[in-house]
């Protein structure tokens, strides 16, 4: 395996240009649950390039009935980066928000579920901005979200095969 290095500007270009609208490779999955953490996924895609095709617990899209759980789903996706210890694709840790950068991720939930994925596009000493699929956003600070549950993943890196 090949370490490659995040790129968090490309991240957030590519929130920038999709959070209003949808890119036409990638399906709509407002109707099936909500678009958040596929709108994520491919926010991190234009960051390392790199997936993981490993069936049923890696992490990538050919198509909406050719996908893994852990491309569109909230908690499929928390546990394939933060156990992704060893295999290609991108890989993170959980932290707290004096750990978050523009280009990671931040999950939100209720007592019983985490439900939504917003990427971070910008981070000022106060405030994280972020950007979203389901109800779209761009810039919107952190803090007019509701949630009784939240938490922070840093993408570390990504690895590839050489």
């Amino acid at each position: 395996m090949k370490n490659i290095l995040y790129d968090r500007q490309k991240s957030v270009a590519y929130a920038k240009q999709w959070a209003m609208g949808r890119n036409p490779h990638f399906y709509n999955f407002d109707k099936m649950g909500g678009d958040c953490t596929n709108f994520a996924s491919q926010c991190i895609l234009a960051g390392c390039d790199v997936m993981n095709y490993t069936k049923d617990v890696g992490w990538y899209y050919n198509s909406p009935n050719d996908r893994t759980a852990s491309w569109s789903g909230v908690e499929y996706l928390y546990q394939f980066l933060v156990k992704n210890h060893a295999g290609a694709g991108p890989f993170g840790t959980e932290t707290d928000a004096g750990g978050i950068q523009p280009g990671d991720l931040i999950q939100l939930g209720n007592k019983d579920r985490f439900y939504h994925t917003p990427v971070v596009v910008e981070v000022e000493k106060n405030a994280i901005y972020v950007a979203a699929h389901t109800y779209d956003v761009y810039l919107k600070p952190l803090s007019h979200y509701f949630f009784s549950r939240i938490r922070y993943l840093h993408i570390d890196g990504a690895r590839a095969w050489k």
